[in-house]
């Protein structure tokens, strides 16, 4: 921990060279004085949250990268499916609103059409099986690497085509936020 500790101002200080900003701006943007600025990264200041919070908020780069946290260990994400009408939802976001992004199992016997409305946009990408999308008159099957984006205004309801499951990725965004997936065109197309 104290080797740690003891290359936290060395490490601020190429961090705030490698962002050409002079001690002087960087005290004007966190508010805290250039004396303590320069004690914290000579290392004649002990650092705390209350000083790094707002070094690391002003140079944009996530508290561990300031301090060179080590590693924490486990980088395994333990995901808490839902299971509910025929599906199960694995949220792969955890941050409330905007973008949320969802792995969906779909059983075959998700099939009967219950179009329904309401705020947002989302986009679904088929990973295995078929998927049914039924969008205001459209009914359409989505195989293996399709998508399709729609405004969750119009009525709207997917499933499976009723032959197997079908593993779906989804992004919704509540407002409205549209997905845009830029790809290079295949060579020879």
């Amino acid at each position: 921990m104290e080797d740690v500790m003891a290359a936290v101002g060395p490490r601020l200080k190429h961090i705030r060279q490698q962002r050409e900003c002079t001690l002087a701006r960087l005290s004007e943007i966190t508010g805290i004085s250039v004396s303590t600025l320069s004690r914290l990264e000579s290392g004649q200041r002990k650092p705390s949250l209350e000083l790094l919070l707002p070094i690391a908020h002003a140079h944009q780069v996530p508290l561990d990268e300031l301090v060179g946290a080590p590693p924490v260990g486990d980088p395994r994400v333990r995901l808490k499916p839902v299971k509910r009408t025929g599906m199960t939802v694995v949220p792969l976001t955890q941050q409330p609103g905007g973008l949320q992004a969802f792995k969906m199992v779909l059983d075959r016997t998700r099939c009967e059409p219950d179009p329904r409305t309401h705020e947002g946009y989302e986009w679904l990408y088929v990973l295995s099986g078929k998927a049914r999308l039924v969008l205001a008159e459209h009914d359409i099957v989505l195989k293996v690497g399709e998508a399709a984006e729609f405004d969750t205004r119009l009525p709207h309801w997917f499933g499976s085509t009723g032959d197997a499951p079908v593993e779906i990725l989804s992004l919704f965004g509540p407002q409205g936020e549209r997905m845009h997936v830029r790809a290079k065109p295949a060579v020879g197309r």
